[in-house]
């Protein structure tokens, strides 16, 4: 009864910060049942202070990270056992990165407002393609089959890898009722991980219907409060990387010192 109580009760909380307005839409609590998750720390590695994390990815033993702001945005290689940054190229100032993904021999890299995705050469970064779309770009995965995107609705886009052409736009929702800020994803899977903005929160969304099936904690269980206390209100939980070798996720912040090699557990 105890393990319900929590539940229901981290659930309550997410409503009330994520959905806002739209959380008149249900008076239910328990439409859809939700399992909730915490992070178990394996290992910790340290991460570039000064990297605005808006996506991050794990390929052939390194890990690809997009970082943001204007006049600071950058596409890096980053070793995934120390952190060091083994190269990186500048985007240029007047863009906003956000979410990186990898299609074949290509990364995809979002842009906040500019309605535009930049594409690159894996192994020479060198920029050999764009792609246009409407709205704003958050965070990006892929299935194999189709890129998953969020634009800071409730709804996550469906997308051609080859076009970037929207193929479908769903709503995402937890316990009946849209879901906002959804940002940087992680496909696994039969499920889409997501951050969501400005909260300690990572939903796991069945991507067949976008229903929220889990909610990952991790409030208490990252970040030793001296070090929470320094970071700004925008430097956030935000980067969730998935290693198949292992079953085990790297996740990290905006402007975070530290990453953390962690499996989500169910909570007791």
């Amino acid at each position: 009864m105890k393990r319900f109580s929590y539940v229901l009760i981290a659930v309550t909380v997410l409503l009330g910060v994520v959905l806002g307005s739209a959380g008149a839409q249900s008076d239910n609590p328990l439409e859809a049942p939700v399992k909730l998750y915490v992070p178990e720390v394996i290992s910790v590695i340290e991460h570039d202070p000064e990297a605005f994390t808006q996506g991050v990815l794990l390929y052939d033993g390194s890990l690809y990270e997009s970082t943001g702001r204007y006049g600071e945005s950058t596409l890096r290689e980053v070793d995934p056992a120390t952190g060091e940054v083994l190269r990186s190229i500048d985007v240029a100032e007047e863009y906003f990165a956000e979410g990186l993904e990898r299609v074949d021999d290509t990364l995809v890299q979002l842009t906040w407002q500019a309605g535009v995705a930049f594409v690159y050469d894996l192994e020479t970064f060198e920029q050999i393609d764009t792609f246009e779309y409407e709205g704003e770009g958050w965070g990006l995965c892929s299935d194999g089959e189709f890129l998953y995107m969020s634009n800071g609705t409730p709804f996550l886009e469906l997308r051609d890898p080859e076009t970037f052409e929207l193929v479908f736009s769903g709503l995402v929702t937890l316990q009946g009722r849209p879901v906002q800020n959804i940002n940087e994803l992680e496909c696994v899977g039969d499920y889409v991980y997501a951050n969501v903005w400005m909260t300690d929160y990572i939903l796991q969304i069945d991507k067949t219907n976008g229903v929220v099936v889990g909610v990952i904690d991790t409030t208490e269980h990252l970040l030793s409060d001296e070090e929470r206390a320094a970071l700004s209100e925008q430097q956030v939980l935000n980067g969730i990387a998935y290693n198949p070798d292992t079953d085990t996720f790297l996740i990290t912040g905006k402007q975070w010192p530290k990453m953390f090699e962690v499996r989500f557990v169910e909570s007791e």
